[in-house]
């Protein structure tokens, strides 16, 4: 089973405090219907007090949380799975995730029992993140439920075509985390000149191109005005030719490249 997964989403990585509670009731306001968080942020609470807050109801919310890669011995995954759910205020999110395959991951414990908090009805999907194509096609075989969304760093200099490729071919959603490089897509030449062209923002562009691309949904994260400019740039419509030259400026660049990720092991 499929999940239409709202896009684009909004990001909560490295938000704080009431920093975070005003940028997620101000995202849900001005549209965005797809939260993303993390036991790893310590934000869950703050992200519940908006969702509270928010003048949207909960059954309009696609909410994501992922679980700690310290936490995903069996037991660990169901217990503080709940306590996320405390946090957040929900009887229940939409996805759930595996952080890291890293540190407590072991495939034969974890993936059983994000089948079991599936069927427990504590969300309604499950999904990965930061999983290599291996380890993806490992996880597609054990668990009982489908992967819905494979979570990952996406952008302009890390484009991960093969995993994008790979999750198309089952049905699996990415979710591109790091859309905008952190502010760095407003340093490219390349974007600059498109957003003189659209008469928009770099980062308006990139989410116009994240707009028009198959089965990858960008969750980018911001604060004040640029909550709504990167949701309105996700309207913007590139030309061919504009799309080509984004894809040129792939460079397989990790901006997140911890020494333990599965790709370095």
């Amino acid at each position: 089973m499929s999940a239409e997964i709202p896009q684009p989403g909004f990001g909560t990585s490295r938000h704080e405090g009431e920093t975070c509670v005003e940028s997620v009731v101000r995202a849900l306001e001005a549209g965005y219907r797809h939260v993303d968080t993390a036991q790893m942020y310590d934000n869950e609470a703050e992200v519940g007090e908006a969702l509270a807050r928010a003048d949207v109801d909960r059954e309009e919310v696609f909410l994501a949380t992922k679980v700690h890669h310290g936490n995903l011995g069996y037991d660990d995954v169901l217990e503080t799975t709940k306590e996320s759910l405390e946090r957040l205020g929900v009887d229940a999110v939409d996805l759930l995730y595996v952080h890291w395959p890293m540190d407590a991951y072991e495939p034969e414990e974890t993936l059983p029992a994000f089948d079991e908090v599936r069927d427990r009805g504590l969300t309604r999907h499950v999904g990965v993140s930061n999983f290599t194509v291996p380890l993806l096609e490992e996880a597609l075989e054990r668990l009982e439920s489908p992967i819905v969304a494979h979570q990952i760093e996406v952008n302009p200099w890390l484009q991960q075509d093969e995993l994008v490729s790979v999750g198309r071919k089952h049905e699996i959603t990415t979710v591109g985390y790091s859309p905008l490089i952190r502010g760095e897509v407003m340093e490219i030449p390349e974007l600059l000149e498109l957003a003189e062209k659209y008469d928009a923002t770099p980062a308006q562009v990139v989410m116009g191109w994240f707009a028009g691309r198959e089965d990858v949904v960008a969750i980018p994260k911001a604060t004040g005005d640029h909550v709504e400019e990167n949701l309105a740039g996700h309207e913007l419509e590139l030309d061919a030719e504009d799309v080509e030259l984004i894809e040129s400026l792939d460079r397989g660049e990790r901006l997140i490249d911890p020494d333990d990720a599965a790709w370095n092991r």
